[in-house]
């Protein structure tokens, strides 16, 4: 297997507990400041690293982590990257409060469809023969996923919420082929990536938990849970193995973005047996073809 696939499995199994996270985090709360102090998390945790990586970059405590000096260029890049990123986060954590999650994050899933269908056309990707298979598996198994939802009353042309995740899913797809320009391309390290999109995602979910505080806290009131935290703390990790992977000259975002999908296998088990979401059977024979295009795609 392939060091970036390699990584890309291992973010995909710390993206399943921040699905697992958010979902929890959410329920029954305000979306607002749960976006706000999982994405300070993250900040704070890079905060350091940025200071020590300008003033006394020996005392950085590894090489990977040690965050590079930016233009003004630059800065404007990653804060893009924020706001794109940002924008798909506030619509996917509405709607992932009001659907089960056993159907919000297959949803999410599809993004590799966007993703592969631009890196092929447009960024002259070409995935092998074994790989365009695992794709396609893949791809058939977020499908039925959405024809499960079906079953429990989910019109998907109709319900607002699932079209809310449809928009997250394309803005993720386009921050997703972003990323790959701005670590292949652009030259960004991983370390430098993630730290300062962190640092800017703070600054993007700012104006809508003003909002939320001056119009609608007595509305939708915050209740503080630990696993608040732990949605900047999982997405740290899954993220920075996620640029680690991308980083790679020979990496495939049509690859990559398809596998790191497959952390719907955490949010099925977490759905269905401990939040004793229905459909139970059909979903796992979807998650079971997603396997097989899992393991497919690893040859």
């Amino acid at each position: 297997m392939a060091p970036w696939i390699f990584l890309s499995v291992l973010s995909a199994i710390f993206l399943g507990l921040y699905d697992v996270a958010k979902k929890t985090a959410l329920k029954g709360n305000a979306v607002p400041p749960v976006l706000m102090v999982s994405t300070v998390t993250a900040s704070v945790v890079w905060l350091p690293l940025i200071i020590l990586s300008r003033h006394l970059p020996h005392a950085v405590p590894h090489p990977m982590l040690t965050v590079e000096s930016l233009s003004w260029l630059e800065h404007g890049m990653l804060f893009f990257k924020s706001a794109l990123a940002g924008t798909s986060w506030i619509f996917a954590f509405f709607a992932l409060k009001h659907l089960p999650l056993s159907i919000a994050s297959p949803i999410r899933a599809t993004s590799p469809i966007w993703t592969i269908w631009v890196a092929t056309l447009w960024m002259g990707e070409s995935p092998s023969a074994n790989q365009w298979l695992g794709i396609v598996i893949i791809l058939s198994a977020f499908y039925a996923f959405s024809l499960v939802g079906l079953k429990e009353g989910i019109r998907f042309s109709r319900d607002r919420w699932v079209g809310c995740m449809m928009i997250a899913t394309v803005l993720g797809a386009l921050s997703a082929l972003y990323d790959k320009h701005l670590l292949q391309r652009a030259g960004f390290s991983p370390a430098t990536t993630q730290a300062w999109f962190s640092i800017y995602l703070v600054v993007v979910m700012a104006p809508l938990t003003l909002h939320w505080y001056t119009r609608m806290r007595r509305e939708t009131p915050f209740h503080w849970r630990w696993q608040i935290p732990l949605i900047g703390i999982t997405l740290l990790v899954a993220d920075f193995l996620y640029f680690s992977a991308i980083a790679y000259p020979d990496a495939l975002i049509a690859v990559i973005s398809p596998v790191r999908r497959s952390s719907i296998l955490i949010a099925f088990a977490t759905g269905i047996v401990f939040l004793k979401e229905t459909n139970g059977r059909p979903k796992a024979i979807c998650v079971t073809s997603l396997l097989v295009g899992v393991y497919i795609l690893s040859w």
